[in-house]
């Protein structure tokens, strides 16, 4: 009996031995396979993380191949439209003009969008006064997009040539709530400009919108500033424009002004000075980025006193802002000024200058309160000083003139002094603090 009971705790020491010994075999192998577990999550963890590595990059160059294929199209595009206009050139009979030796005075370009309805108004306003001087001033219409109404129009005219700027790039904004129609503007106006300089080798360029009607002397004007152009690099452009041309302000048709601050709204520049803006041109808001001081560079504009160009534009990418009370009282020139006949040289910069000086310091000073009454009752020119821009916003919100300023300078602004008529054939003079010193002006 001894014996049995031996032999039985012995088999139960075996058997625990055993039962240790598949535990920590049991164990070594759970340890082995959890090592082999943490390795494989390990190696998928890479796995993925370069996998998404990979799709980034194929995605990167999916959008680059997009980028390029979409700047191939365009390119084709464009291609495609300068073998259209050349074309279109030879058979309208340009370069048979140019052969012929009638140099133009300068391509006239009127730059259209999406309103058919205005720029059949337009045209009809240019074409009443082009028949004459077609040789001169060979007409382009230039579309930004591909708006079909536009497009016909453009193309129902013989006498136009027509060219068309298709850019499907994505604008993004520099700052937020900014419409985009100001960058499509400034991108076509670019486009445009360099292709009637560059492509087409013209030494100067007019430049109309879709939304103006001309007046009866508008391309003899235009003829006679050329020439101011050519002979006076002080002059960075022309224009058809006069701010504060409203009809209780303006008089006479034949006097023109020099002014330092950039009116547009018709306007012409030689190749000379486009070489210089090209490069630089802005992303958006070109009129206001021409009115900077290290753009213009003390340059100065021609203007005249009565307009020769019309803004109908009520509806447009400035939303008509200010129309009402600055666009559609503008006095539109109806006289027909022989303008080869006028003497432009009092421009020029040096007798400009004697010019203007001796009309202001002619006028009598106005002081106090009253002014526009004063004005009024006052026989002969008047001039009224400001000591700073509020002042002068003050006294032109009185007379009901403009009171915006660009870069230091008010509209129309030569010298710091704003001049306009009111009520009569007498001016009234906005006089700045160092105005009269810039005049040479030795008193007040």
């Amino acid at each position: 009996m001894a014996n049995f009971f031996c032999d039985f705790r012995f088999l139960l020491l075996i058997a625990g031995a055993a039962f240790i010994y598949i535990q920590m075999r049991l164990f070594t192998t759970q340890s082995k396979y959890a090592d082999r577990l943490a390795s494989a999550v390990d190696l998928e963890n890479q796995c993925t993380g370069q996998m998404r590595l990979l799709i980034d990059q194929i995605s990167m160059q999916q959008g680059e191949i997009t980028a390029l294929k979409e700047e191939q199209t365009r390119r084709d595009e464009e291609c495609s439209q300068l073998g259209a206009l050349v074309q279109d050139l030879e058979k309208k009979g340009l370069q048979r003009v140019t052969a012929m030796g009638q140099v133009p005075v300068a391509a006239v370009v009127l730059m259209a969008c999406n309103r058919a309805d205005y720029l059949e108004r337009t045209i009809q306003s240019i074409l009443k006064y082009h028949g004459s001087v077609s040789s001169k001033y060979p007409l382009f219409i230039s579309q930004d997009g591909s708006n079909p109404q536009v497009k016909d129009k453009a193309l129902s005219y013989d006498k136009i040539t027509y060219m068309q700027h298709l850019d499907n790039r994505k604008i993004r904004t520099e700052r937020p709530g900014e419409l985009i129609a100001y960058y499509k503007i400034a991108n076509h106006y670019k486009w445009a400009l360099d292709a009637l300089f560059y492509k087409h080798n013209f030494s100067k360029v007019v430049i109309l919108e879709d939304d103006m009607e001309i007046a009866p002397d508008f391309f003899e004007y235009f003829e006679a500033a050329a020439d101011l152009l050519d002979k006076d690099k002080s002059i960075m452009a022309v224009s058809s424009w006069n701010d504060n041309g409203q009809k209780q302000f303006v008089k006479d048709p034949y006097v023109l002004y020099r002014s330092d601050f950039f009116p547009g709204l018709g306007w012409m520049l030689s190749r000379s000075t486009w070489d210089e803006l090209s490069p630089k041109w802005p992303k958006a808001y070109w009129d206001d980025w021409l009115r900077l001081q290290e753009n213009h560079k003390g340059r100065q504009f021609i203007r005249p006193e009565v307009c020769r160009t019309y803004n109908f534009g009520e509806h447009g990418s400035s939303l008509g802002q200010f129309f009402k009370q600055y666009l559609e009282p503008i006095k539109l020139n109806d006289v027909k000024v022989d303008w080869k006949t006028m003497n432009l040289s009092y421009l020029m910069e040096d007798n400009f200058l004697k010019y203007f000086s001796s009309l202001v310091k002619k006028a009598t000073p106005l002081h106090g309160q009253d002014l526009v009454l004063k004005a009024r009752n006052i026989q002969g020119d008047v001039r009224i000083h400001y000591k700073n821009q509020p002042e002068f916003e003050n006294i032109a919100q009185q007379f009901g003139i403009f009171q915006e300023w660009k870069d230091g300078v008010p509209r129309t602004a030569y010298k710091g002094v704003v001049v306009f008529r009111y009520e009569s054939s007498n001016r009234v003079f906005l006089v700045g603090p160092d105005s009269l010193q810039q005049l040479k002006i030795e008193s007040a």
